[in-house]
């Protein structure tokens, strides 16, 4: 499973109206696409509910983290 090992790919998205740079895993990048499918949303849309949840956290993770948490939780519910 080598392409779990590939180094973080950065892309840009749009947070309201704002844009900024992600580095992910093509794993998790593809993980959340998948999530944004099928939750019926673009995928800036979920990035940006991702990080309205992450600020309102007693101790925000940065957003790279944030969004490999929220997938974690959403993988281990969907379990």
């Amino acid at each position: 499973m080598s392409a779990a090992y590939h180094p973080p790919v950065k892309r840009s998205v749009e947070i309201a109206g704002h844009k900024t740079s992600i580095s992910l895993e093509p794993l998790f990048w593809d993980l959340l696409k998948q999530a944004a499918q099928a939750e019926g949303v673009p995928l800036n849309a979920l990035v940006a509910r991702i990080d309205v949840e992450r600020i309102a956290a007693e101790t925000p993770p940065g957003l790279a983290s944030a969004i490999r948490l929220w997938l974690a939780d959403r993988l281990a519910s969907d379990a």
